[in-house]
């Protein structure tokens, strides 16, 4: 980014929220891909399932179209469904919520914590019913969740945990990888992530009978071979499978994750050494033990929509950071949708959290810009 020559030292050319980092390494992929005639789901879907799996180190990794329907998959092959309950959290994308209503389940919303964003444990094990049957906490903005006081509520309640990581890709917990904790993660592949694929997701589970079933459900309910007919379809299933073309634009991305992440962190250092001199911007909290992986960075300040229009106005794109589900229609109470609780934690972050531009490209100058803009409106 330049600085215009107008005399205005505020005056700018936009700095975007997020940049999807494309070299001409992806390029040459995604053309390798495109000449090669194989363009559906195949060779350069399974390496970049592979890539990923080994990287997370978990058995299994599934690519699928995107997070929403890796969620959905999730719950069906844990048969879930009707006369049972899921628990989310409030504070996070209507994908996380829909899904549960498509497999029929029942929703039950509970608040999450004002400091970090993530679920309310408490909130979590005080929502737990004989019906419950799985939780589908969310890892927000790449804060990894505090797997040991997950795994004490599952193992106490019997209750599955499926995460939704879609922002989590590289966050770590006391040393593991995000995505071999749960009973099954999914992640996206959305370009605000910096792991994109366009639009896409990745599964990770341990179960390899899961792992086994999610692979079937992908491909119409694809089973075993056969001498005769080549294949044999064991279940009703449909097509969630990624491409080629799509797979090539994160395989090559996962060759270059660990500078990726390290250049994320490093801008997330240096954003909050801007920060400290403000005084009036809160940091949410990292969970203890975990390593965020900053696929947004967030910040608290008042009077959130103010300074988001102004700051807009002046060339930086910032933004909201997600959703209080209980304020819209949707996720209104009802027969299939239960709100548990108070969400002042939710309504906090739905009114105060800010995310600042993030990408790989991202210059110290453009952060002084933002950090400049941000303290001339607070």
């Amino acid at each position: 980014m330049q600085r215009c020559s107008a005399g205005n030292e505020l005056s700018r050319q936009k700095i975007p929220l997020i940049k999807p980092y494309i070299t001409q390494e992806v390029k040459d992929k995604v053309c390798e891909v495109l000449e090669s005639g194989y363009l559906t789901e195949g060779p350069v879907t399974k390496e970049f399932e592979e890539a990923f799996r080994t990287y997370v180190e978990c058995r299994h990794a599934i690519a699928v179209t995107s997070c929403t329907t890796g969620l959905e998959m999730a719950l069906r092959v844990m048969n879930i469904g009707p006369g049972d309950e899921v628990i989310i959290p409030d504070y996070t994308y209507p994908a996380t919520a829909d899904v549960v209503a498509i497999v029929g389940a029942d929703t039950v919303i509970v608040d999450v914590s004002k400091d970090t964003m993530l679920i309310d444990y408490d909130a979590l094990e005080q929502a737990i019913t004989p019906r419950t049957k799985a939780v589908i906490p969310v890892s927000i903005f790449g804060n990894p969740l505090d797997y040991g006081r997950l795994n004490a509520i599952k193992k106490k309640h019997g209750i599955a945990i499926i995460e939704d990581a879609a922002c989590s890709i590289g966050a770590e917990y006391k040393g593991g990888k995000v995505g071999s904790f749960a009973d099954i993660s999914v992640f996206s592949h959305h370009p605000r992530k910096f792991i994109t694929t366009g639009e896409g997701g990745m599964i990770t589970t341990n179960n390899p009978e899961w792992g086994a079933w999610m692979d079937s459900y992908k491909h119409f309910g694809m089973g075993s071979v056969t001498d005769r007919e080549g294949v044999v379809f064991s279940r009703i299933g449909t097509n969630y499978k990624l491409s080629n073309i799509l797979a090539a634009v994160g395989l090559v991305q996962m060759r270059q994750i660990d500078e990726l992440l390290n250049k994320r962190t490093e801008l997330a250092e240096k954003y909050k050494e801007l920060l400290a001199a403000l005084g009036n911007a809160q940091i949410p909290q990292t969970t203890a033990g975990g390593r965020h992986s900053y696929q947004s960075f967030c910040i608290f300040v008042e009077d959130r929509d103010r300074i988001m229009k102004k700051m807009r106005d002046n060339g930086v794109e910032v933004q909201i950071g997600t959703y209080a589900l209980h304020m819209h229609p949707a996720f209104a109470e009802s027969s299939h949708i239960i709100h548990h609780g108070s969400f002042e934690g939710s309504c906090y972050a739905f009114d105060h959290c800010l995310t600042l531009p993030l990408y790989h490209e991202l210059t110290e100058d453009d952060q002084k810009y933002v950090i400049d803009m941000l303290q001339s409106f607070l």
